[in-house]
């Protein structure tokens, strides 16, 4: 992978945003009575994977604020997981478009996960220098 620059070149927040743009269009298919509970939590909860990721990237100045916004990621990257695993049981999706959405969410939960392992190499330079001394 070449120089990162914005949030938008990690490779996590690609996977989330396409990921999310699925689930917003297989969230089309839910029945109206759905619309201000199913619908809106699971398109919610997958945009905020997207949303939490940006912020960490501009929380890198703090190593306890970015882990925090990868970890409020993987939180609602779970929420997600649940959210779709009740369409499926509801019948609004088949198995085979939930395991595509849930396996996609593992490896974006995967992601963040190992980020948080290793901060220092996310940080900002000067939060690097300011902890060395």
């Amino acid at each position: 992978m070449g120089i990162i620059k914005s949030f938008r070149d990690l490779d996590v927040y690609c996977n989330a945003m396409t990921t999310a743009m699925r689930v917003f269009d297989l969230s089309r298919t839910f029945p109206a009575e759905e619309r201000y509970s199913l619908t809106d939590q699971i398109r919610r909860s997958s945009r905020s994977v997207c949303a939490n990721l940006s912020e960490a990237w501009r929380k890198r100045r703090n190593e306890v604020a970015f882990i925090s916004k990868l970890s409020d990621a993987e939180a609602e990257a779970a929420e997600t997981q649940v959210w779709t695993e009740i369409a499926l049981r509801c019948g609004y999706w088949n198995q085979k478009t939930f395991t595509e959405i849930d396996s996609s969410y593992d490896k974006v939960l995967a992601q963040p996960a190992r980020m948080s392992l290793e901060p220092h190499k996310w940080l900002l330079k000067s939060q690097r220098h300011n902890e060395v001394r």
